[in-house]
């Protein structure tokens, strides 16, 4: 049956997750004590055990583990070993502050690959559970079929969301959705459609406590963070400018500088052995170095591994990397994979032209394409473009420019440090995913009809 209770499931699920991790961590110490004969303070670990919970905890919480429903387990699983692996850096990091280096590292390493399996049982098992409660969503959207093409192609993708598109009704005018209302969980609202048609249909499923989900236009997504002001006594609302405030730009700055200068000492073997390995696979220099937009529109040359052939776009000038682009090289392919060809752009960060979190940088070509056909493209240029960014942890390489720009936006109206190192640790995650760097599929199936039910 549908839950009524969705606030006590997550509980249940967080409550499990902490007594795996504190019953983990006492199996661990004592299988190392019985096998070993090393004299522990176990005063010290009953100390670091809330330290570690509470780690988890806030771990759990900004990586969505929560609650697993409309998600696939796979996701899941890749989440469940980041956090593993943040908590096991974040953990020797405090024992190595706190300067109690009688914390044991052979405890903490065991401790972590235990909890770990634990987890993926017992997450596996809620999973299971919560998926076998939903009760699949009967969905109408709201706009036309083309409109809503690759809404509805996601939704028919991706059976675990469990949502059913059962209507489109391409017209509000006509008043033919009232007839599908009753039959649905969720409306889903198209962008394009009507201010004043939006509205009416929030007011009737409010009403009628219908869930409704709202495609943004820009208007909205302007509209989302606004002051209450007035003019005299008549309140108003006045929309923030896109963009950080100076305070917000220094601490950023600050940011920026101490990951990438980190970044750049710990990861220096990677960036030998990725040099070597291209000059080994193909002719040509390690490095491309190309023109992109940045901040206020300014051009500046952006550094990165080589991964394609010396002069792939000679012949076809300006083009997206596609799905088996044979301009790209063995080793490329790998290191497009792993996003380490973006690693050279931390000296862009260390000299300015770049942060490590922002929207990713364009070549003029597509600034000026994207221009034309999306007028708002221009706000993007409002901060520096990025290493990552959230079009980048939560879309994906082939998700359509207008989804990417309104999450490039969403990030500007949020462009704080605390956002900026969410972002860094969900960048972690989508590192090993290849489907974020999927190039673009070139296709041409059939859309869905106007006057499709089902």
């Amino acid at each position: 049956m549908r839950t009524n209770f969705p606030e006590l499931q997550k509980l249940i699920l967080f409550i499990g997750d902490m007594a795996i991790v504190a019953v983990s961590s006492y199996v661990a110490l004592f299988l190392i004590v019985a096998y070993s004969d090393v004299n522990l303070d176990m005063e010290l670990y009953r100390r670091m055990l809330p330290v570690m919970l509470s780690v988890v905890g806030v771990l759990l919480f900004f990586d969505g583990l929560l609650s697993l429903k409309r998600k696939n387990y796979i996701e899941v699983l890749l989440d469940l070993a980041f956090v593993m692996l943040k908590m096991f850096v974040i953990m020797m990091a405090i024992s190595f502050f706190l300067r109690e280096f009688a914390y044991s590292r052979s405890i903490l390493i065991l401790a972590t690959i235990l909890q770990f399996v634990a987890l993926v049982f017992w997450n596996r098992l809620w999973w299971q559970f919560e998926h076998h409660q939903m009760i699949p969503r009967r969905v109408l959207v709201m706009g036309t079929a083309d409109e809503t093409y690759h809404l509805i192609a996601h939704l028919r993708t991706h059976p675990y969301l469990k949502d059913h598109v059962k209507y489109i009704c391409p017209d509000y005018d006509s008043g033919e959705w009232r007839s599908f209302i009753d039959d649905v969980d969720l409306v889903i609202l198209s962008y394009d459609m009507q201010l004043s048609n939006k509205a009416a249909m929030l007011h009737y499923c409010q009403i009628n406590k219908k869930q409704v989900f709202i495609l943004p236009n820009f208007y909205e997504l302007y509209c989302s963070k606004v002051d209450l002001d007035k003019i005299d006594d008549i309140p108003v609302f006045r929309p923030r400018y896109l963009g950080p405030t100076t305070e917000q730009r220094i601490m950023k700055r600050f940011l920026d500088i101490l990951v990438a200068m980190t970044a750049t000492v710990v990861l220096s073997p990677v960036f030998v052995l990725v040099a070597i390995a291209i000059k080994l696979d193909s002719p040509g220099s390690v490095f491309f170095s190309q023109r992109r937009v940045g901040e206020h529109e300014k051009e500046f040359s952006i550094y990165k591994f080589r991964t394609m052939c010396v002069d792939a776009e000679k012949q076809t000038g300006p083009v997206l990397a596609i799905i088996d682009d044979p301009r790209i090289t063995r080793v490329g392919r790998f290191i497009r994979a792993m996003r380490i060809d973006e690693l050279p752009q931390l000296i862009n960060v260390l000299i300015g032209n770049m942060s490590i979190v922002g929207p990713r940088p364009e070549r003029g070509f597509f600034v000026e394409m994207l221009k034309k056909e999306l007028p708002e493209y221009i706000h993007r240029s409002n901060v520096k473009p990025g290493i990552t960014g959230m079009a980048q942890v939560y879309g994906k390489y082939r998700t359509s420019p207008y989804c990417k720009l309104i999450y490039d936006l969403i990030y500007i109206q949020e462009c704080n440090v605390v956002t900026d190192l969410v972002l860094m640790l969900k960048t972690v995650r989508i590192l090993i995913s290849q489907k974020h760097s999927a190039g673009v599929v070139v296709e041409n199936r059939e859309r869905p009809s106007r006057d499709y039910t089902m």
